[in-house]
This record gives structure tokens, sequence and C-alpha cells, in this order.
């Protein structure tokens, strides 16, 4: 029987409150199959389109099962990219906000060093991407002997990337005792065998919604001559009008090239493709899930896995070459039950990609005539008047949870063997305050960052600038910013 309601699967407290405060409503199609197979730890294989709400279908069953307790990492989570390790680490970090979990993100072009410091410290669940989860390994950095649940994510996406042997890499140092979770748009034959290789009876779950995204999302395509494309695009712009866009090109340098034409234009917008450092790229993404600007370029690395509030439309300024990616591309709009729109170019020697992407869907795609210059003046000046408009600045993701806890910075750490315990003893001594009210607490070298939970941030600092930290006065200071 599917559970209509969060509450329905008796749930922690610390998770429910973390759910709520997520505003997430009613359990998705997914998360009423997925949710409670996890609980059971039953082996479990996923085939369910983007936008289905899949993260959640994992994370919460498994913030719930993870024992804080323990030191060691508990769960892996093994994603294709470093935008989606990044997204997963951040959802898994608001689900169990207040159970207090450790999460950890692994990934390239991000210092090693900083990663094999966080890893020696107590970590519930580690998301990374294959390859420096390998090296990771390799060096000795990363402990997996009490790992009990691992999550394959996005799994196709691998298949393409050919991380496939890199995955069977991991799994060969993980304990053979543990949960297996396999997520993937579709199931090609590598990972059938994958499965049947490293799972026991797994749970199949197919969601019906074989073209959810596509038949959410209204389709039309555009035939273009390759000069004419940046004219089309300020055309189509304007008569859509926004309020948040994706526009999808296939090499970095096409992004560059766009993203150009839109700032000479006057549009708020930015970009994002692999040739960024890692830090720009974060920077950007999490500009552009707040609003502060209207229009992102992109190539496919913000195409798989990245989830954005209420995208209006999606631009393919470029056609991708396959069906899936272009499945992948347009479900950056129309998530979770929403309509979206996504609008394609096709040049005269692109028609092959458009009939491949129409059998891959399995319907047409309604092809329209450029637009008269008369409808596009008529709705210039409402258009003008949107891009002169500030954009309303959006709350991120776990911006609830953090309305009631307080970040504080303590300027001890490492160096001077200063211990979770210690931090712990010095808050339980002030009155009012219990376990119940610490977050998390995370030790540096020369600092300490802890969270205090429930609104009682004000006391805690409060008290903090009179009372000694094991043994010793400390400079108390609040964290504007959560990590």
């Amino acid at each position: 029987m599917t559970k209509s309601n969060f509450y329905d699967y008796l749930l922690s407290s610390e998770v429910l409150k973390a759910v709520n405060m997520l505003s997430f409503t009613n359990p998705t199609k997914v998360q009423e199959q997925v949710i409670p197979a996890i609980l059971e730890r039953k082996d479990i294989i996923v085939k369910s389109q983007t936008g289905s709400g899949k993260t959640a279908a994992f994370a919460i069953p498994i913030c719930e099962l993870v024992d804080w307790e323990e030191n060691k990492p508990q769960a892996l989570v093994i994603a294709p990219t470093r935008e989606l390790a990044i997204q997963i680490k951040e959802d898994f970090f608001n689900i169990g906000r207040f159970k207090r979990l450790k999460v950890s993100a692994i990934y390239g072009k991000s210092p090693f060093y900083i990663q094999e410091k966080e890893l020696k410290q107590k970590t519930h669940v580690v998301v990374g991407t294959p390859g420096r989860i390998i090296e990771h390994i390799e060096k000795g950095t990363i402990e997996l002997s009490k790992i009990e649940y691992l999550v394959i994510d996005e799994a196709d996406e691998m298949l393409d990337m050919g991380f496939i042997e890199q995955i069977e890499t991991i799994i060969s140092c993980l304990p053979k005792e543990r949960v297996t979770m396999l997520l993937s748009a579709t199931m090609p034959r590598a990972l059938e065998a994958l499965c049947g290789k490293y799972m026991i009876e797994p749970i199949h779950v197919e969601i019906e919604e074989q073209n959810s995204a596509t038949d959410r999302i209204a389709q039309e395509a555009y035939i273009v001559d390759q000069s004419d494309k940046t004219d089309l695009l300020r055309d189509i712009t304007i008569i859509e009008n926004p309020d948040s866009c994706i526009i999808f090109c296939n090499t970095k340098q096409k992004v560059d090239e766009v993203d150009n034409v839109l700032a000479n234009l006057d549009y708020t917008c930015d970009k994002i493709h692999g040739g960024m450092e890692q830090r720009d790229r974060l920077s950007v993404m999490n500009d552009f899930k707040q609003g502060y600007f209207r229009y992102l370029v992109a190539t496919d690395v913000a195409a798989r896995g990245i989830d954005i509030d209420n995208i209006s439309l999606v631009i393919n300024y470029d056609i991708p070459e396959d069906g899936e990616s272009y499945v992948h591309r347009i479900g950056r709009t129309g998530r979770i039950g929403k309509m979206g729109k996504a609008i394609t170019f096709v040049s005269q020697d692109e028609n092959r990609f458009l009939k491949d992407i129409q059998h891959y869907i399995g319907k047409e795609i309604l092809l329209k005539e450029r637009p008269a210059k008369e409808t596009v003046n008529s709705l210039k000046q409402e258009f003008l008047e949107k891009i002169n408009t500030m954009p309303e600045i959006k709350e991120t993701k776990g911006a609830q949870l953090n309305k009631e806890i307080m970040k504080l910075h303590i300027n001890a750490g490492k160096k001077t063997k200063m211990r979770a315990m210690d931090v712990v003893g010095t808050l339980c001594s002030i009155e009012g305050i219990t376990k119940a009210d610490i977050g998390i607490i995370n030790i540096l070298d020369i600092s300490t960052f802890v969270e205090i939970l429930n609104d009682k941030g004000e006391l805690v600092f409060n008290e903090l600038q009179k009372r000694p930290i094991k043994g010793r006065p400390r400079k108390v200071s609040k964290v504007d910013e959560f990590r």
C-alpha cells in the first residue's frame, strides 16, 4: 500500500522536521516506492526520468537509518559530475540537519588535502565522483569498512562517461553486507549486468511516466541558419519573456559567444561550462538558483541532475545529438509536475538529429515559423520592463532550516587540542541548553564551527562571551553563511 504522507513512514521527529521545513508536502511516485524499500534495507533498482524527486527518495531513508554515534562513513553515494555531487551533499545535509549528520563531498579539481582532513573527522555520508573516490581509496584517506548503504545515481550517465569499471573498483572495496541502490533514467544491458553482479534480489521500481518530462513540457522547434541564430534568440526571448531561462550550447566556445551576445544586449545573464574553475561554476549556479540573473548559458554540464525551481524556459541554441541529452536538457524545466517549455534551434543539416530525438521521445516536436517583426515589436516594451527590473531573489533550499539555527565560530581548533566533547561540555553547562540543541561541530586546525539549534543561538552566543571553553576564554563570533 502506498503512503500519501511522510508521517506514514514512521520517520524520526528530526527527519520529519527537516522534511516539513523543506516544504516537501506529499511523497512523489518514486518516493512512495523507494522510501519504504530502503527503510526495510532492500536492494533497489529505480528507473525514473529526471525531475521525479529521486534524490530525496534515497536521502530521506538513509538519513533516518544512519547511526549518529558511528564516526566512520555509513553511506556512499556515487555521482557522475561535480555539480550533482555537491547538490546531493546539500540535500543530505538539509534532510539530516536536525540529526546533526556530517556529509562530505569529494570530487576532482578541489583540493585533495582539504577533503582528506574532512574525512578524518566524524562523517556519516560521503558523496563523490568515481575518480576522486578511487584516489582517496588508493591513498588510504577514506574509511569504507562501515559502509552500509551504497547509492549509484544517474547510472546511465556514468555508463556513457566510461565510469563502470571505476564503479566496480569502488564496489570491490565495500563490505558485502550492505544495501545497494541504483538509479537511472534508462536501463541499458550493461547496467542490468552490473545490477545482477552486485545486488541481491533487488526490488525493481519503474515509474510509469516514461516520458513524464516530455509530456508536461511544451516543445517547439525552429529551422534556422547558423548565421541567424542570435537574431532568432533575441526575438524568442522577447516573445517568451521568461523569468528564468537556460540556453544550452554544445561547446564551451559557443557558450562564451552566446553569453557575450546577451551581455551586449543588456540581458541579466551568466555562463557555465567545463572549462571554468569549480568555485566559479558553483558561484554561478548558486546565483542562478537564487534568481540574481534570468539567463544562464550552459553546456550539458548543467543538463543532468541539477535541481532549480521554476525554470520557465529551456532553449537549445544548439540541438543535442541524441535523444537522451535532449530529455535531460529540457527536464530542467517542468520539474516534479510543473509545466514548462522548451524551444530547439535546428539548422538545415541537423534534421537527422531532430528526427532521432522525435523517435526517442515518441512524439513530434511542433515546427514553428519565425515570429513576425510586428509580433516581436509589440512585445518589446514588456520585455524591456522586465529586463530593467531587478529579479526577485529566492531563498535557498535550506533557508527555512537556517532560520532557527545559528552557526558560531570559536577561535580554537585541533592545534590547541580542542575536541567536540570540550565544546559539548561547555554548551551543556549553560542553563537551558542540552545536547539536543547542539548541531554539527566541525573542528579545523585553528577554528571550530558549531551550530546551535532550536532558536537558542543568541543565548549561547551571549553566554560564550564570558564563559571559558577548555579552561580558557575564546573569541566566539557569529557566522553569516552556512557551509
